[in-house]
């Protein structure tokens, strides 16, 4: 069954982010009074209403504003437990530091895997309720073989993208050298036929440079992508570490110097442009911003305006986690990155968009795996859809806090 939605006031393809023709009607990728045809899961056609082609069905967009699905690049969804003690002291004052992550550890091996299942069922309905339709999420609150191979395979059954983070912090008690091992050797092994993606968290308190080094290296070798959580307390060598390795994404970026923008700026230098084209090879290491965990534990905002203008590409994630950042809504960050980190609209959603799926490498084509390209909309690309009830993308941080999302297709599935 093919599916025309027409009437759409404002389309945001995210697909080009130059010039387009003066008579597609389309610029910045932005496109008025426009149609989309969905062909089962995929897109099928984008265009001028006035040119859309005959559906089996049609759907009435009234004039309201059309984006690609949020596609959330950074979450930590597969938890139990709560840190709202945690939170009221930061609020109180206390400064944030990584040890908290040991209080879910605790309860998150102590959970059932059902009770895990019901929680990361919830969660992932809350993130659907809100436009996402694409979401990465990370082991880390098992820290040992057993639990961060069950939490693996529990995440997998209910995103697209699992992230192994056993690097996440060392377990009270442990050795940090023989735990770095661990993760390296029999837990990698145990969580590799699980997971695309290995991250580690290279900060004080957590992993230090050459810790992180080592498990990045033993990942790639093992066939995993990279992702780095790094610069988010203080200066180090996240940065640093993530672009010489070719990390996809570095991640927080809150205390970079001038040296560690030059360097993810570099990482786009043979990159011929944002559009829908560029193969995964030439892309260097996005810097993904998580702006509801920066007002969560009163860090200063990442630089997200600084590395735009320095041609770093950016993604806007939520970050959802029951210590710093317990939201999945991906809107409510772009408003906060409009309102408070200096970014126009249109530049918040492409972050949150092509970026995020830039930051997971599936912004292009049908990949080897089969899957197809998210984050933006254009022909062939998975149909993923965020109806707002709203004229426009602007009212996203025009009116701060208002539940806007009106309708969501996930994979051409109407989900709300």
């Amino acid at each position: 069954m093919t599916l025309l939605i027409d009437n759409i006031g404002e389309l945001s393809t995210q697909h080009l982010t130059g010039e387009a023709s003066p008579e597609s009607g389309e610029t910045a990728g932005v496109l008025r009074d426009a149609a989309v045809v969905l062909d089962g899961e995929r897109i099928a056609w984008v265009g001028a209403a006035r040119s859309a082609p005959d559906a089996d069905e049609r759907y009435d967009a009234e004039g309201r504003a059309v984006l690609p699905g949020w596609v959330d690049s950074h979450s930590h969804l597969v938890f139990a437990g709560d840190r709202t003690a945690e939170f009221e002291a930061r609020m109180a004052g206390q400064a944030y530091a990584a040890g908290g992550i040991g209080v879910t550890t605790g309860a998150t091996r102590s959970a059932s895997d059902g009770e895990l299942r019901r929680l990361l069922s919830a969660r992932l309905a809350e993130a659907l309720a809100g436009g996402t339709t694409y979401l990465e999420t990370k082991t880390g609150y098992g820290l040992d073989v057993p639990n961060e191979a069950r939490s693996a395979v529990l995440a997998g059954e209910f995103v697209d993208e699992v992230t192994y983070l056993g690097a996440h912090l060392v377990p009270a008690g442990a050795d940090a050298e023989e735990y770095t091992s661990l993760v390296c050797g029999e837990m990698l092994a145990a969580v590799r036929p699980h997971v695309r993606w290995a991250d580690v968290f290279c900060e004080t308190g957590a992993f230090t440079e050459e810790q992180s080094r080592r498990v990045l290296e033993a990942c790639r070798d093992a066939g995993l992508g990279l992702r780095v959580h790094g610069n988010q307390l203080g200066p180090g060598a996240g940065v640093r570490l993530a672009v010489e390795l070719g990390a996809a994404s570095v991640d927080h970026v809150n205390f970079l110097d001038e040296a560690d923008v030059e360097a993810l700026a570099g990482s786009w230098a043979g990159w011929s442009g944002p559009g829908g084209g560029q193969s995964t090879a030439t892309a260097g290491t996005v810097a993904t911003v998580l702006p509801a965990c920066d007002l969560s534990t009163r860090a200063p905002l990442a630089p997200a305006r600084r590395l735009l203008d320095a041609g770093v590409q950016i993604a806007i994630a939520s970050n959802c986690n029951p210590g710093t950042s317990y939201t999945s809504s991906v809107s409510f960050c772009v408003t906060t990155a409009v309102l408070q980190m200096g970014l126009t609209v249109q530049e918040a959603v492409r972050a949150a968009t092509f970026g995020g799926a830039l930051a997971l490498r599936r912004h292009v084509g049908t990949d080897a795996d089969g899957q197809r390209a998210v984050g933006s909309i254009a022909v062939g690309h998975r149909a993923d859809l965020h109806v707002l009830d709203a004229p426009s993308a602007t009212h996203l941080a025009y009116r701060p806090g208002m539940p806007l999302t009106h309708a969501v297709w996930r994979a051409g599935e109407r989900v709300r």
